[in-house]
């Protein structure tokens, strides 16, 4: 090759500065990358040893734009600091990749305005389908979502309008409620994520409510304590419950971080578990089973969520055929801490730990 026709490179190679330096047009260079096949060995080789030489990364966007597809799939989250959302990204990640596609992801933290700033970047590199959590959505970002006409899959709840890969999130509430009506129980707390803008954290209470007033319990709005979701929230919502005039005997966990928190606040203050009190949480993270004693939890199997989802979009995207909604099954996993209600329920103070 005649270095003479080599660029002087100010900035990143472009598909002009290939042609240059390989004698073709920028059409011959375009149909190299996309339909090798139709240009002579000769050709194609001075093509390759220019794209070498000067570093030539193709454009993901002019790509998208020649073919009508990038083989690319955003997801927005809540957060990559839950292990359940890094599981079900795991699962969704891989089973794409092993079909030629890229997952690109962004975390908005709970902040729907944010969400939708997310989401229209995401539009705007012509991804070729996108997956959101849950239902409940800024009015902009479902407008986005209209316009750019983007396939949408909807994971971890059901939409009405659009295809979903779902747990029921109401069945989990009733999961954990059967379980600790069936033991007895007849005091209850509950310790949930906000349930403003989250329609997960809201049907789960919604559920576990519902049951026990289907079993003739009555459940007041104190005893629902709405918590960031995290160990802090969990710790914070036990001390609040310990607070009422009624202490609960049994207390669920919109998800099992919340519950862990709420496991060590108990034991830094004395309290036995479950002999004093029974917690059940939601996840079935790994950990849960090896805490002092085992978590109660309902099972949800987040990794495989991932993986269906990636199915359905391979479906819709492949087969131009919108997939059909997925519930995925759930379990109660009964472990070591619940048990009957105490005879008589202790007096625990919140403030001030039984160990001194």
């Amino acid at each position: 090759m005649n270095k003479d026709k080599r660029p002087a490179m100010k900035h990143r190679a472009r598909i002009a500065d290939v042609a240059s330096l390989a004698g073709v047009s920028v059409a011959t260079v375009s149909r190299t990358l996309s339909n090798p096949d139709s240009v002579k060995p000769a050709t194609r080789e001075r093509v390759q040893r220019a794209i070498d030489e000067l570093n030539y990364f193709m454009d993901g966007s002019a790509r998208a734009l020649a073919s009508g597809q990038g083989h690319t799939v955003g997801m927005v989250v809540p957060t990559l600091d839950n292990s359940i959302f890094a599981l079900a990204v795991q699962g969704l990640q891989t089973t794409l990749a092993a079909h030629g596609y890229q997952l690109l992801i962004a975390a908005h933290e709970y902040n729907l305005e944010t969400e939708a700033q997310q989401v229209r970047a995401l539009l705007e590199t012509r991804i070729d389908a996108l997956v959101l959590v849950g239902t409940h959505h800024a009015e902009t970002t479902w407008d986005l979502v209209r316009r750019s006409r983007t396939p949408l899959l909807v994971a971890w709840a059901t939409h009405e309008s659009y295809p979903s890969v779902a747990f029921d999130n109401r069945l989990i509430g009733q999961l954990a409620a059967e379980h600790l009506v069936a033991l007895g129980h007849r005091q209850f707390g509950m310790i949930s994520g906000y349930t403003r803008h989250n329609d997960r954290a809201r049907q789960r209470a919604e559920g576990f409510i519902n049951t026990l007033q289907r079993n003739d319990i009555a459940f007041d709005k104190r005893n629902l304590i709405e918590q960031p979701f995290g160990f802090a929230g969990g710790r914070s919502g036990w001390a609040r419950l310990m607070q009422l005039p009624v202490p609960p005997t049994a207390i669920f966990c919109g998800n099992d971080v919340l519950a862990m928190g709420c496991m060590f606040e108990a034991q830094k203050h004395g309290v036995q578990l479950p002999r004093d009190l029974s917690i059940v949480g939601c996840d079935n993270l790994p950990i849960v089973s090896h805490l002092p004693p085992g978590l109660t939890t309902v099972q949800l199997p987040t990794y495989e969520l991932g993986i269906e989802c990636a199915h359905s979009i391979l479906e819709w995207i492949e087969k131009d055929a919108q997939p059909v909604s997925v519930c995925l099954d759930i379990e109660l996993i009964v472990r070591g801490t619940t048990s009957q209600p105490p005879e008589v329920p202790i007096a625990i103070s919140a403030n001030k730990s039984k160990s001194g």
